[in-house]
């Protein structure tokens, strides 16, 4: 498939970071995009909003819808799944990015931020399964893409925060089980996933600061990558564990600094979670 062209393509938590840079990377296409996020007044540390979104999304050639959902509440899961259906005539892709981070060990994490992360980052995935697959069984280019990670059980990554890496692989497994259960409707299902530390407000505000992001690229490569996928005919690509960089190595491209978040910085950059260097 060329492009994007008048394909719809839901995105959570998509007011901000990888989420927004995926919908205005879709956009210049020409795609249609449902911007799903809380954000709907300005962050007094992380900017961006669904409104300030969709503006950007239309100034670069798409369409956009604005809808806040908390992904938690499956009944305002599936009201939002309809309204972009009605909107646009239809669904063809949905990006799980929102997400919920703790990095804190199994002894000290208060149970409720568990219940959190598992509600936000796993839960989520099905809930917007379930609420899309009517539509993505009609699209003639179904595409899901949950941002989750290889499952790599070396324990060094359940050591100091297993339940946030519980939560993600739970992700991973959706994407390993929903390949195989809408294959034969002819909807690929894949995780895609950082080589480095992706550079954003929110990483800077959860803690990592300057120094992380100066070891971190931009979310251009993960938009990039999901561009990648998307673009890809239905199931040739489907219920695999993508690294961004390898992904985008395998289609042809050379120059990774132009992804680099500080170009005079010449530091090593830093591996991502879960990834083995």
């Amino acid at each position: 498939m060329a492009n994007l062209k008048g394909k719809t393509i839901v995105i959570t938590g998509a007011s901000r970071g990888i989420g927004r840079e995926i919908a205005l990377k879709c956009a210049q296409d020409g795609a249609n995009i449902a911007i799903l996020a809380k954000s709907v007044d300005a962050h007094p540390k992380l900017p961006g909003t669904i409104h300030t979104v969709a503006k950007e999304v239309e100034a670069a050639g798409g369409k956009a819808l604005a809808i806040q959902l908390d992904v938690r509440d499956d009944e305002a899961v599936k009201d939002a799944m309809k309204k972009t259906a009605e909107t646009f005539g239809g669904i063809d892709a949905v990006i799980n990015n929102a997400g919920a981070i703790k990095l804190m060990g199994a002894a000290s994490l208060p149970l409720k931020r568990f219940d959190l992360m598992t509600q936000i980052n796993s839960r989520a995935v099905l809930s917007t399964f379930q609420a899309a697959l009517p539509w993505l069984k009609k699209s003639d280019h179904g595409h899901i893409i949950s941002l989750s990670p290889p499952i790599n059980l070396d324990p060094k990554w359940f050591a100091h925060y297993a339940p946030y890496t519980i939560t993600k692989y739970g992700m991973s497994m959706l994407t390993m089980g929903l390949a195989q259960e809408v294959k034969r409707h002819g909807i690929s299902v894949n995780s895609l996933w950082p080589q480095t530390v992706i550079s954003t407000a929110a990483v800077e505000f959860e803690g990592g600061g300057k120094a992380t992001l100066n070891k971190g690229r931009t979310p251009a490569i993960m938009a990039d990558a999901a561009y990648e996928i998307l673009t890809t005919e239905n199931c040739e690509l489907t219920g695999e564990f993508l690294i961004d960089e390898a992904l985008l190595r395998a289609r042809g491209v050379t120059d990774f600094e132009q992804y680099r978040y500080n170009p005079d910085n010449n530091e090593p950059l830093m591996t991502d979670l879960f990834v083995t260097e």
